[in-house]
């Protein structure tokens, strides 16, 4: 796992290298320069990011939020000092593990850790949602294809259903490629 630790502070920086390297991590790259950072990760193609800032600006917050977001890696971050807005603002970004006025060697691996783990589990759901998102869209289409089936051909649901699904099978085709063809017909006919 190659992890990029983003510290303009080379002492913090060091530390968090050696911890990771003792944790098992060895390929660590450390970015002390924010210029292009979004362009560097992509080049780099980190597993995991691991931000510390020690007094960190609004803006530098927010930038690291939006890397946060533009990453789709796992991130932790280390901070000195933060607020209720800031926490919540990290936890909107997706940062798996915000930790203030934390950063000891020991601690370091269990935050990794603890952010490839929320990671995984935000991204199982998200790809789950998603799954669950498009089976409601296509069974939205569905609905739709077999109420133009019932009012064109003066049938019940569950033989528009049976048809739909035989044609399905008989054009090897998805149940809802055929809705989605019947929708659109019926749409252009109206117009």
């Amino acid at each position: 796992m190659n992890i990029v630790v983003i510290d303009q502070q080379k002492e913090r920086a060091s530390l968090i290298k050696e911890a990771l390297g003792e944790a098992g991590f060895p390929d660590v790259v450390v970015l002390a320069e924010t210029d292009r950072l979004l362009e560097r990760l992509a080049e780099l193609d980190p597993d995991a990011v691991l931000i510390d800032l020690e007094a960190p600006s609004r803006d530098m917050l927010e930038q690291m939020f939006e890397v946060s977001r533009q990453v789709k890696r796992p991130v932790a971050m280390f901070v000195d000092d933060s607020d209720e807005s800031s926490i919540a603002a990290a936890v909107e970004a997706g940062v798996g593990a915000y930790v203030v006025n934390g950063l000891a060697k020991e601690r370091i691996k269990p935050v990794m850790e603890l952010a490839i783990s929320r990671y995984n589990t935000f991204s199982r759901l998200q790809t789950e949602l998603d799954a669950a998102k498009a089976a409601l869209t296509e069974r939205k289409l569905i609905d739709r294809a077999k109420g133009i089936l019932m009012k064109m051909k003066g049938i019940e649901e569950e033989e528009a259903y049976k048809l739909l699904r035989n044609t399905a099978m008989n054009q090897n085709r998805r149940i809802a490629e055929i809705a989605e063809s019947i929708v659109t017909a019926a749409e252009l006919l109206q117009k």
